[in-house]
């Protein structure tokens, strides 16, 4: 039986036995390309975004910092996100086939990868007929100016060694910290179907990709139950601990490289929750792309993720039009 609003309180620590091992990796985990290591962090103005629409979850509790935006890797990055925003990327109405998507970008529950990992995947899906939104969610909050920032990341990476530890408070408590997250996610599943007349969309076709945090967000909202119930997920270098499999649990495509920093070496127990809940599940484990490969050109395979991930979607008949 699925997970209900009303058991979640008990299913939570069951479901989220590898989350206390792993929001101190994934919080490390910074979406970085494997050859632009060294690239600077360098201010910019946030840049217009007309067409964002504030998902109402509120601001984010204690937040003093205010949201600031940032080039590197020639990509742009947002933090010290307050207020929860989704932005719409939608098809030619002609070639619109009812499938949506909710992108979510990475970076540590600290940063957004905006372009790498939102506009530029949102794009690509608006191309293959799909109504694409990005989710740009709630952050943890960081030091207002760059160069602190900078530091507390190198605080944060020579504190690497010191995770096992650190990860040892309870599943309860980690969950709580990613409440805010979870709240903007389940707004923005009930945003796309009240509109989904308006964008062309099937209520019932609206499944969620996300990127490192990103790919753990979305599974957080399949596996915490509620409304949301995407139709399908599709996690993009996130963790692959076990968990206990919903008895419904949608359809999944996972992608990772075999040089990931950060994930390659866990084993891939998630794939086997999948399998052993007889639940759909396809896997692509690229033999080189290190963490954080997105939709930057690289002269590895795992740049074709996405041509393998529109042709799952494809095989499953979400980028035929609707009926």
């Amino acid at each position: 039986m699925r997970v209900t609003p009303e058991s979640r309180s008990a299913v939570r620590p069951r479901h989220f036995g590898w989350f206390a091992t792993t929001i101190m990796t994934i919080a490390l985990a910074t979406t970085t390309p494997a050859q632009a290591q060294n690239d600077a962090m360098t201010p910019i103005a946030i840049p217009a975004q007309p067409d964002a629409i504030v998902l109402g979850t509120g601001p984010l509790p204690g937040a003093k910092n205010a949201e600031s935006w940032h080039s590197q890797y020639g990509s742009r990055f947002a933090r010290n996100v307050t207020v929860a925003t989704l932005t719409p990327y939608l098809p030619d109405p002609a070639k619109a086939n009812g499938t949506a998507v909710i992108v979510t970008p990475g970076g540590g529950f600290r940063t957004l990868s905006m372009e790498n990992e939102g506009s530029d995947v949102a794009k690509a899906l608006a191309a293959k007929g799909v109504a694409a939104f990005v989710l740009k969610y709630r952050l943890n909050q960081t030091p207002a100016t760059m160069p602190e920032f900078e530091r507390s990341m190198q605080e944060m990476f020579s504190g690497l060694t010191r995770a096992p530890q650190q990860a040892q408070q309870s599943s309860q408590d980690r969950m709580a910290a990613l409440a805010p997250q979870l709240a903007d996610s389940r707004a923005a599943f009930a945003l796309i179907r009240k509109r989904a007349a308006e964008w062309h969309v099937n209520p019932d076709r609206v499944g969620m990709v996300g990127f490192s945090a990103g790919a753990m967000l979305t599974l957080a909202t399949e596996l915490t139950g509620g409304e949301a119930k995407p139709a399908f997920i599709g996690l993009v270098y996130g963790p692959l601990f076990s968990v206990d499999v919903p008895a419904e649990a949608p359809p999944m495509f996972v992608a990772l490289a075999a040089d990931d920093p950060f994930f390659s070496n866990g084993g891939f127990g998630l794939i086997e929750s999948w399998q052993k809940a007889k639940r759909p599940v396809e896997f692509h484990l690229y033999e080189q792309g290190g963490h954080g490969f997105g939709m930057y050109p690289k002269a590895t395979t795992s740049t074709g993720w996405f041509e393998a991930f529109a042709r799952w979607m494809e095989m499953h008949g979400w980028l035929k039009p609707a009926r």
